[in-house]
């Protein structure tokens, strides 16, 4: 298996897991899983009344798939005019935004993180120089008078 086909693998599990997928049927099921999610989504809606949270996302490739994840679950994120790129709202149930949102892009970030420093070390080490080890540390110089 590649890299690329093991980090969607990986997706699926982590979603599966944030779905409360009880059988190993159900655990391979991705499309089931965003279905049982926003189900309890709308079962938390009509508990409880939506709140606005803001996010801070800095990295564009997390931003984009804490949007995505949004949009897969219903949800639309936004930013009032004039706010900083990485500020990003959703307006939702706090259970559900804290307790499956928040946790399942934390995970998926995790997983993306990974994945994509060690295409970045690979290129890096294939197409530029051998060695992608990082800076060496060295004593600062004296200071003059001292």
């Amino acid at each position: 298996m590649d890299d690329e086909a093991a980090l969607r693998d990986k997706l699926r599990k982590i979603e599966a897991l944030f779905a409360g997928a009880g059988t190993a049927g159900e655990k391979a099921a991705a499309g089931a899983a965003a279905d049982r999610i926003r189900s309890r989504l709308r079962q938390e809606e009509k508990r409880e009344k939506p709140v606005e949270m803001r996010f801070s996302l800095p990295d564009p490739w997390s931003r984009q798939m804490f949007i995505a994840l949004c949009r897969r679950y219903g949800l639309q994120p936004y930013r009032y005019s004039r706010m900083h790129r990485q500020s990003l709202m959703v307006r939702a149930p706090e259970t559900f935004l804290n307790s499956v949102l928040w946790p399942e892009f934390q995970e998926i970030n995790d997983a993306l993180t990974e994945y994509l420093a060690q295409v970045t070390d690979r290129v890096i080490r294939d197409a530029v120089y051998k060695d992608t080890s990082d800076a060496d540390e060295v004593p600062e110089p004296a200071k003059i008078g001292q």
